[in-house]
């Protein structure tokens, strides 16, 4: 037989680790790179906040000026079967300007001056697929910050759709259950909920929480963010939307 050159300690790790199991998806997720993505991550996103609040939506009809930031990713969930745009979200971080939330409110100290991501417009198509999509968009939006070594993910939801927040045991920035109207928002009350990244798998466990084994323990190939640095190629100016007042809320089936 060949001999196997890792060393014991090596080799006892690898042995030692139960090998994860590959789970393949109806869908893929990838971070837009192309106009045309971006269309259809635009189109998804506007038609899933015209359900919810139809006044807000009709500013989401073209991209917006900060779809095209350097530190931001907008992320597109695509059906296998044909094309179908089933769900988007974007991840903007503070590497290079305040959070969309910060236009509003001070984040308190222990937040202050450390690296944080946020996760906004983020909306999936109807039925059931979407839920199954928004799940995994989560798994990605928790991939990418690990990756990028995010200390913190930062929402603001409204309700009821800060509860889903609390479900993935994100923490109040404020006070307890707090809603904290944000002129971004149009003054819409939203709860603004911080999750620790690095603690994030231990908190899981230690509640036995049911999406564990999908977030950490099962390996899926069709969900993929990437981690360099890319920038969108952006059209001329002229034919971009203007920069839109921010709504940094989940939006939801």
């Amino acid at each position: 037989s060949v001999m196997d050159m890792r060393t014991p300690a090596t080799l006892s790790a690898t042995l030692a680790r139960p090998a994860m199991p590959t789970e393949r998806l109806p869908f893929t997720i990838r971070r837009v790179e192309t106009e045309d993505s971006l269309k259809k991550a635009v189109a998804l996103r506007h038609a899933a906040y015209a359900r919810h609040v139809p006044d807000f939506a009709r500013s989401l009809a073209l991209p917006e000026a900060c779809d095209y930031d350097e530190d931001t990713v907008v992320l597109l969930a695509e059906s296998k079967l044909d094309g179908t745009a089933l769900g988007t979200a974007r991840i903007r971080t503070n590497v290079h300007h305040p959070l969309h939330i910060e236009e509003s409110v001070v984040l308190p100290h222990w937040l202050q001056g450390r690296s944080l991501g946020e996760v906004e417009r983020l909306g999936v198509t109807e039925g059931r697929i979407g839920h199954v999509v928004k799940v995994a968009l989560v798994k990605a939006f928790f991939d990418y910050f690990e990756k990028t070594g995010i200390e913190f993910a930062v929402i603001a939801g409204r309700a009821p759709i800060d509860r889903q927040y609390e479900q993935l045991m994100f923490s109040d920035v404020f006070g307890e259950k707090e809603m904290v109207p944000l002129v971004h928002t149009g003054n819409i009350p939203h709860r603004v909920m911080a999750f620790e990244i690095a603690t994030g798998e231990a908190r899981w466990q230690a509640a036995n929480h049911p999406m564990l084994k999908f977030f950490r323990h099962t390996h899926h190939p069709d969900i993929d963010v990437g981690v360099a640095p890319r920038r969108l190629v952006a059209t001329p100016a002229g034919a971009r939307s203007p920069m839109l007042a921010e709504f940094a809320q989940m939006a939801s089936c």
